[in-house]
């Protein structure tokens, strides 16, 4: 049977295993994020994103990722703290992850054959966004560059 979003389960940043099906009916945008990187301040981007359009069903899932110039050396716990003081992030955060290579997370992987880069699959660089409709279909691919807020039209269109 073909792979769904919501058969993947991710390791919240405080080490509780989450269930992407627990965002059924949702609109999800999947982020691989750093936080010692040039477009870390996506991170104010993400959450003016979140707080507009959380009530009308919009979800954010953070995944840490260091395969980009060692941009996230940090822990869970100094991965948490930055998050919160530095950027006021409210949106779900999970445990450090792979999105390159033979130890790339499932939902990586997943996404990365469900949605093709361009040139080769693999995650470029931080801040590269899955967007994923309420029946967790993925529907577009957005390049780390894309800042959250020209994401607001392909947002709105799922809602």
């Amino acid at each position: 049977m073909k792979q769904n979003f919501y058969d993947f389960t991710a390791k919240s940043l405080q080490g509780k295993d989450i269930s992407m099906d627990a965002y059924k009916g949702k609109v999800v945008l999947v982020v691989n994020t750093a936080s010692k990187c040039g477009l870390t301040p996506q991170y104010e981007g993400l959450e003016a994103l979140y707080k507009a359009y959380k009530d009308q069903g919009l979800v954010i899932l953070g995944f840490p990722c260091n395969q980009f110039g060692n941009q996230e050396p940090g822990d869970e716990k100094q991965i948490s703290e930055g998050c919160l003081i530095n950027y006021g992030v409210t949106f779900q955060m999970f445990s450090k992850i792979d999105v390159n290579g033979p130890e790339a997370h499932p939902i990586y992987k997943y996404l990365k054959n469900e949605l093709k880069g361009f040139p080769g699959n693999d995650i470029k660089w931080n801040f590269g966004k899955f967007l994923i409709d309420r029946n967790g279909n993925p529907v577009k691919r957005f390049s780390p560059i894309v800042k959250p807020e020209n994401l607001k039209a392909s947002i709105e269109k799922l809602l």
